[in-house]
């Protein structure tokens, strides 16, 4: 087929894409790749990306299939190969760009507007790595990600207040700042101002503190600061428990910007209703918009978080050292992060590549799973649910110790990786009920957010 008449198709299938993709992963992965041939049976593309053949594989297949199919009208497969020319004038057309974009404005104008975005970002107390562009989408993570996104388009139109929760470390606070950005860039006249609740606590004391008249005047400055902006992002509001006086000064600031139809946007580790002596005046209000969860990521979206971390530092590291670490470090984004960050640190210290090899003699993580022991498991999972080993050993066959017991035979399996002879000869069971017990809550896990949950506190507590 004529390569003009591919590139035409290859138009209408990137438009279709564009519709079902998030858009930081159609701008990152999708949107770069150039078709290269079509011979009726097979789509050919180039990436100026040396992962996104395994990255996009992994994780957009279906979305690319459906589009192939529905432009072409018949099940299409595709497959992209990276190509370095390809890619090195890719980057040279990037650098154009920003050099053309850059002298299109005054000198002076254009300080100014980089002046003022910067002062702006400041002043609303924002870190400036955390935005949409940069934020990898996963299904633990879509349904947040599309309600932070349609807050930022449109602050206070829908999802008024919008209350994302979840686990640390999983991403909420790169959601709610990423909203933050995106008005700041692109509806510059409304002032965003973000807080950790434990900031605000500790700012309110402070202001309390203040004897006389002037703390008064302190006092009204402190509620202005809060109440006089259009969006008021608010970190994890948990802290607010037992917190009277503060309780009562968020109330009061929450419904003067919900009266004047400000934005709202709430974090916290849990849900409203599980925050002990929230009062229900506050309860009701932090209900009363939109409530979206953010899970543990899954394999694939690890591995896609690991490859948007090396591509943003420029490191050069090989997908299977993405799968290792993903394999070994499942809790949360932060210790994906953190697992990441110090091999390529000793990498750069030690001046070498990195290869499978020598992230695993870094991260060490087969040492560590062999010291952790079926007991170790075993007794976390009891301290949680509140039942003893010698409960766990025992015929009994209550609820409460039944259900404990196949969390601790599920997590035994996926933590020690022992056979389950191992774990049966341990808890005194046949081999059969250890893996009827895996396999339960295995299956309970894809629809229980509450259990996962509670295997995700478990987990973190044995692992430090």
């Amino acid at each position: 087929m004529d390569i003009l008449e591919v590139k035409n198709l290859w138009s209408e299938i990137k438009n279709e894409l564009k519709e079902s993709l998030p858009a930081p992963a159609f701008q990152m992965w999708l949107d770069a790749l150039e078709p290269a041939d079509y011979d009726g049976n097979v789509f050919f593309l180039c990436s100026v990306h040396a992962l996104a053949p395994q990255v996009i594989r992994a994780n957009y297949d279906s979305q690319i299939l459906e589009a192939l199919k529905k432009v072409l009208g018949k099940n299409v497969s595709y497959q992209i190969t990276f190509d370095a020319e390809l890619a090195d004038k890719y980057q040279k057309e990037k650098r154009k760009e920003l050099n053309k974009a850059k002298r299109s404005l005054p000198e002076t104008e254009e300080s100014k507007i980089i002046d003022n975005l910067a002062q702006m970002q400041s002043s609303a107390n924002l870190n400036l790595k955390y935005k949409f562009s940069n934020f990898v989408v996963g299904e633990n993570s879509r349904f947040a990600h599309a309600a932070a996104f349609a807050v930022a388009q449109n602050p206070a139109k829908k999802y008024n207040p919008l209350f994302i929760y979840g686990a640390s470390g999983l991403g909420k606070t790169h959601l709610m700042q990423a909203i933050g950005h995106y008005i700041i860039f692109n509806k510059p006249k409304l002032k965003v101002k973000y807080i950790k609740t434990e900031e605000y606590v500790n700012e309110l004391i402070k202001n309390i503190q203040c004897g006389g008249n002037d703390r008064n005047s302190r006092m009204d400055k402190f509620r202005q600061k809060y109440r006089n902006v259009d969006v008021l992002l608010i970190d994890d509001i948990q802290f607010l428990e037992s917190k009277t006086y503060t309780m009562e000064e968020i109330f009061h600031t929450f419904d003067s910007l919900h009266n004047k139809n400000k934005q709202i946007v709430i974090t916290s580790d849990r849900l409203p209703k599980d925050i002990p002596t929230l009062p229900d005046r506050l309860r009701t209000r932090f209900e009363m918009g939109l409530m979206v969860d953010i899970t543990p990521p899954d394999f694939e979206t690890r591995v896609a978080i690991l490859a948007n971390l090396a591509e943003q530092a420029g490191v050069n590291a090989g997908f299977e050292v993405f799968e290792y670490i993903a394999k070994n470090f499942v809790n949360n984004v932060r210790e994906l992060e953190g697992a990441f960050n110090k091999v390529s640190a000793y990498a750069d210290i030690e001046k070498t590549d990195i290869t499978l090899e020598f992230t695993k003699k870094v991260l060490n993580c087969e040492q560590i799973r062999d010291e952790l022991t079926i007991e170790k498991v075993a007794r976390a999972v009891g301290d949680y649910y509140g039942v003893s080993i010698k409960d766990f050993l025992s015929s009994a066959r209550n609820q409460r110790v039944s259900s404990a017991r196949h969390v601790a035979v599920y997590m035994a399996r996926e933590l020690t990786e022992k056979s389950f002879e191992s774990i049966a000869e341990f808890f005194k069971k046949k081999h059969t009920t250890m893996l009827y017990s895996y396999e339960k809550i295995k299956e309970e896990l894809r629809t229980n957010k509450e259990l996962e949950n509670s295997v995700y506190e478990i987990r973190r507590s044995i692992e430090g």
